[in-house]
């Protein structure tokens, strides 16, 4: 575990998740980082001038290593009828909010070329990948630039592809992990396998490191994460309550008022399952036709950055962890150093 620790730069084996959205935040990267940790921009939704100024604004912040996740570019047509269909479904919530109803944008997603252009421009310690295979080409030519290259499994087969393509580590992520599924083998999502299976799998099946992610929120999940015999954990649920993580109010209390049993799995947002807090969005939309990822993520965008303006979180992508209920509102520092010391 030390020389992969050396290698990334850090002192502790915790590394926070990368979450996309709100919670991609400079000061929560920075001050996971500054605790010892590794702190990951979630830059999937990120424009390459954006990804420029949060980076900026980390370093401002912190001189210690960090990481940045994108996502893998996905194959994706767009089916007319489906998304005139989800159009139409979301037309009462529209309504309810106060909007028309949303137009297919021109761009559904980030250029991702663009975007690992201005990452290897940045120099980040750690460059990781999900929902895909990087691919041996691309993940040589970053280790070339001194990057830590991670990848992301939800099962063996993804595992043993990334690790064949030469990535530093695999990410495993269990179903329990909050936000979209990583995967790529099979279906779309990857599989669905928890976080306590699918370590020791992994770990018996690999010569790389694994990190464990996915269920995992205090000492008790990174000491079993480590008697399943990773070399780290991610960690992302239980920096939402972090007093850095910069979530409107309404998300913040619905996280706040959660219990075990409200966490589901949906599509009903982007498209590609994701786990977070049921709402009256993911109940109504459970059976709606749905166009590929990413055009349900962009043309729901406008309800969701409503439903966080007016307060209204049944109309926003609540990405969270099974482990929710166990996160405590506290400072980042204070999360890493209770976090390390489970792994003692």
């Amino acid at each position: 575990m030390k020389s992969f620790l050396q290698k990334l730069g850090i002192p502790t084996p915790v590394l926070m998740a990368p979450m996309a959205g709100e919670a991609a935040s400079a000061a929560l990267v920075a001050a996971v980082s500054e605790a010892g940790g590794l702190g990951q921009l979630g830059a999937a939704y990120l424009s390459p001038a954006r990804i420029r100024t949060v980076v900026a604004d980390i370093r401002a912040r912190s001189d210690k290593p960090f990481g940045i996740n994108l996502f893998c570019p996905q194959p994706w047509s767009i089916d007319s009828a489906r998304v005139e269909a989800y159009r139409q479904r979301l037309a009462p919530h529209a309504q309810a909010l106060g909007l028309p109803v949303p137009e297919l944008p021109a761009a559904c997603e980030e250029d991702f070329e663009a975007q690992l252009a201005v990452v290897r421009e940045l120099q980040p310690a750690v460059v990781s990948f999900a929902m895909g295979d990087p691919g041996p080409a691309l993940v040589q030519a970053l280790r070339d630039e001194g990057r830590v290259v991670l990848g992301t499994a939800t099962q063996v087969s993804e595992a043993l592809q990334l690790q064949d393509s030469g990535v530093h580590a695999v990410v495993a992520q269990g179903c329990e992990a909050g936000g979209h599924r990583g995967g790529f083998l099979g279906r779309p999502e990857g599989a669905l396998i928890g976080t306590m299976a699918l370590v020791p799998q992994l770990v018996d099946a690999l010569y790389v490191p694994v990190i464990a992610a996915g269920g995992i929120a205090d000492a008790r999940g990174m000491a079993a994460a480590r008697a399943l015999g990773a070399t780290a954990a991610a960690v992302g649920t239980a920096f939402l309550l972090a007093e850095e993580c910069p979530l409107s109010p309404a998300y913040r209390e619905a996280l706040l008022q959660a219990r075990d049993a409200d966490s589901t799995l949906t599509r009903a947002f982007s498209g590609r399952e994701a786990r977070g807090l049921a709402n009256a969005f993911t109940r109504e939309m459970a059976d709606a036709p749905l166009p590929d990822f990413p055009i349900p993520n962009a043309l729901s965008r406008p309800l969701r950055q409503a439903g966080a303006a007016q307060g209204r979180a049944d109309y926003m992508s609540l990405w969270a962890g099974q482990a929710l209920p166990l996160a405590r509102t506290k400072p980042a520092a204070q999360l890493v150093r209770e976090l390390a010391a489970g792994w003692a």
